[in-house]
């Protein structure tokens, strides 16, 4: 599942609190209790996570309104590398 680079985004944020969305697919929602409570432990308390519970039918199924809510990074797990594109400024 990857982990530690989640950590590592958690930790690249600089932020005091990090507020975390964790998107399992269905055959993984089983293991998202325990992602996380190994995520609280390897962040020390710099990040807070929830598991969303609602559908995952891939990378372009992502809850658009997080954002909205106060959360600072979405982890979408599957089964392919979902890679954002560079900046073209």
């Amino acid at each position: 599942l990857e982990l530690d680079r989640i950590v590592s985004e958690v930790k690249k944020l600089e932020k005091e609190r990090v507020k975390v969305c964790l998107q399992f697919p269905d055959g993984l929602k089983s293991e998202a209790t325990k992602a996380v409570k190994e995520l609280e432990q390897k962040t020390q308390g710099k990040a807070s996570f929830s598991i969303w519970a609602g559908s995952n039918f891939g990378g372009c199924d992502y809850p658009w309104y997080l954002k909205d809510l106060g959360f600072d990074l979405l982890v979408n797990f599957g089964h392919s590398v979902f890679r954002k594109w560079p900046d073209k400024n």
